[in-house]
């Protein structure tokens, strides 16, 4: 099957390009990349245009204006852009074990997405990662460990063990009926499935929940939320937040969309993918960017 592994980026291209790297050295490759950004400065634009020269696989740009945190809108520019029967997203700051993208098709099956994990590097190793250091997919990683049990933004990443690989654990993993903790910088879905929800509700704009958000709706359309653990594996770069300091806040519009969407068991979204399906009813050109202001 085709597939297309998805990277939002704003901002930030020292790790933009060592995720690239990173993807250039998968053992089963991707059939295209396509790194949807969420208002970035000209500086991604270069990089990707020189990485682009040599990369091994198909690379798209998309670009859209920075009018604030709106990861959603540019998700859903990004799948609807997409050739690819299975979508892979990852956040621009997520290091790939050379079989992340194997893992996943290994384990893709019809009626269900997968959510993987992610190991959350100190601020030191990724100093050293940034420097030109090599990943350590292993338990001797500098990796944030132990965190506070009142510190819910680290209790899902983090731990050591999320270093290790076995494609055997990670079947019976995918077994379990507990799909894990939803992150959006290591999930996999068939495309046909996030266009049947419409993708990521875009009336949630600013930090947070929009990846709970869809994951609600497509567990309400009959989906399974399989958990992708020892393998898929990924480090991630650490670097400040934008998140507020309660994103749990009831309060937050974003979180208030989730509620309802729980509550009504909403399966589709109405400002979702649909509206640029028109826009990509043709193929991207490869390595190019696409600018939308809007």
């Amino acid at each position: 099957m085709r597939t297309s592994l998805v990277i939002i980026t704003y901002n930030w291209p020292q790790a933009l390009e060592l995720v690239l790297h990173s993807v250039a050295r998968q053992s089963r490759l991707p059939d295209e990349v396509i790194v949807t950004d969420d208002g970035s400065r000209d500086e991604t634009r270069l990089l990707i245009a020189r990485i682009a020269q040599h990369f091994p696989c198909r690379l798209v740009h998309l670009w859209q204006e920075d009018l604030g945190f709106r990861a959603a809108r540019a998700r859903n520019r990004a799948i609807a852009a997409a050739r690819g029967d299975y979508i892979i997203l990852i956040d621009g700051d997520m290091l790939l074990h050379k079989h992340f993208v194997a893992d996943h098709l290994l384990l893709a099956a019809p009626g269900k997405f997968f959510q993987g994990t992610r190991l959350r590097a100190t601020e030191a190793e990724t100093r050293r990662l940034l420097d030109g250091g090599k990943p350590r997919f292993d338990m001797r990683i500098d990796a944030t460990f132990r965190p506070s049990a009142t510190d819910r933004q680290k209790l899902h990443y983090g731990k050591r063990y999320y270093a290790f690989r076995s494609p055997l654990l990670a079947r019976l993993m995918a077994r379990s009926r507990r799909g894990g903790h939803v992150m959006s910088c290591n999930m996999g879905f068939w495309r046909r499935d996030l266009l049947a929800i419409n993708g990521f509700d875009e009336r949630m704009e600013g930090y947070g929940s929009e990846d709970l958000e869809l994951a609600a709706r497509a567990r309400n359309a009959g989906l399974r939320h399989s958990q992708l653990k020892f393998a898929g594996l990924a480090i991630h770069l650490e670097h400040g937040s934008r998140a507020p300091a309660d994103p749990d806040d009831p309060t937050l519009p974003n979180n208030r969309i989730l509620r309802e969407t729980v509550h009504n068991r909403t399966v589709r979204c109405d400002l979702g993918i649909d509206r640029y399906l028109a826009e990509f009813a043709e193929p991207p050109a490869d390595v190019r960017e696409i600018r939308n202001p809007a």
